[in-house]
């Protein structure tokens, strides 16, 4: 779960990232304020896309297990971790 969290936030800040570099490669301070107020809407769009996109694709292509699923249970003493036949 912490995987599919950590990976949607960064998608979403994927875009500010970019600009940063951006601004760096321009030779202007991306720790100013008046670098990032102009930009700050087009920037949360794009990131907010991005983590959609993101949803979607994984949506779309995520393996999904087939077949009748047999939850954890105990065979001689033993914990059988849950699994799909």
């Amino acid at each position: 779960m912490i995987r599919a969290v950590l990976e949607e936030a960064l998608l979403f800040l994927a875009p500010f990232l970019v600009f940063g570099l951006v601004l760096v490669a321009m030779r202007r301070n991306p720790f100013r304020i008046e670098s990032w107020s102009k930009r700050a809407m087009a920037l949360t769009i794009a990131g907010l896309l991005c983590a959609i996109l993101g949803l979607v694709v994984v949506g779309v292509l995520a393996d999904r297990p087939t077949g009748v699923f047999e939850p954890a249970h105990m065979e001689n003493g033993r914990l059988v971790p849950g699994r799909f036949h």
